[in-house]
Order: C-alpha cells, then sequence, then structure tokens
C-alpha cells in the first residue's frame, strides 16, 4: 500500500466527531444544571417573600439560614455551569485541532488530546460540584421538613394549651 502525504479527509471528519459524544454528555449536564439553578432562583425568591412578611425573629433567623444555602447551592451550581462551557469549549478544540493538525502536518499532535483531557477534567469537576449541590438540596428539604414539623407541633401546644 503506497504511503501518501494528503490527507485522508473521512478520516478527519470522523476523528472531528468524536468529540460530538462529549458534547453531547455535557450538553445534558448543563440543561440539568440549568433546570437546577431556576429551582433554586425560584426558590430563593419565595424564601425571600417570606422573610420581607416575617415578623418573628425566631423564623426570620430560619429563613435566612434557608436563604443562605440557598445561595451557597446557586454558587455550587454556577461554577459547575462554568465549568461545563468550559468542556464545551474544549470539545469543540479538539475538534478544530484535529483539522488543524492534518493541516499543518502533524505538529501540534498533542493539542486535541490535551483539549480533550481538560474537557474531560472539567466534565469531572463539574459533575463532583453537582452532586454535591444535589447533597445540600436534599438537606434543605430535610432542614424545611423539621422545621415545619416543630412549628406544626408548637401550634398544636399553643391550641390545647387555649382550650
Amino acid at each position: 500500500m503506497p504511503l501518501t502525504t494528503e490527507p485522508n479527509h473521512y478520516a478527519i471528519l470522523t476523528a472531528m466527531l468524536a468529540p460530538a459524544f462529549f458534547l453531547t454528555a455535557t450538553a445534558g449536564l448543563l440543561t440539568s444544571a440549568n433546570a437546577r439553578l431556576a429551582r433554586v432562583i425560584d426558590r430563593s425568591r419565595a424564601l425571600l417573600r417570606e422573610l420581607e412578611e416575617s415578623e418573628d425573629a425566631e423564623d426570620r433567623a430560619i429563613i435566612e439560614q434557608r436563604i443562605r444555602l440557598q445561595r451557597t447551592r446557586s454558587r455550587m451550581i454556577l461554577r459547575a455551569s462554568q465549568l461545563l462551557y468550559v468542556a464545551i469549549s474544549c470539545f469543540v478544540g479538539t475538534s478544530l485541532s484535529v483539522a488543524g493538525d492534518s493541516f499543518l502536518g502533524h505538529r501540534v499532535a498533542q493539542l486535541p488530546t490535551v483539549l480533550a483531557v481538560f474537557g474531560v477534567l472539567s466534565m469531572l469537576a463539574a459533575s463532583v460540584l453537582l452532586a454535591s449541590e444535589a447533597s445540600h438540596a436534599v438537606a434543605a428539604v430535610n432542614h424545611e421538613m423539621d422545621d415545619a414539623y416543630v412549628k406544626a407541633n408548637r401550634r398544636n401546644r399553643a391550641r390545647q394549651a387555649d382550650r
């Protein structure tokens, strides 16, 4: 089989499409992160309304604690989203660098691999952040359930004392 110095266009196109699988996974995570961020923002707004309406110091302290937790969650999701955008950029860069490397006579052969590794590492870091944020979300719901239980018992005891 004769060796040729001409680029194999089909091989180049195939190599350029490989990062598309990572792009699809990253886009799915980003969609999930954006939906989670929207829920956190909605919950934060509801808590701010509750804080504004509350006159009880103990209730206000609880609501302020919940707002702090939502702020932490929103920051985590924001960082994860930023990492996912970095991953997308790396995967697009991987595709472009595969073509560029071929046209430059394989002078930057490691660039596609380096970009792909950075993209995968960004996805990994974002996934860890999103998993941690999910734990915070469960903790927030558990705290709210505990607080609601305590409040309901307090009201129930007050009603019984009034009888």
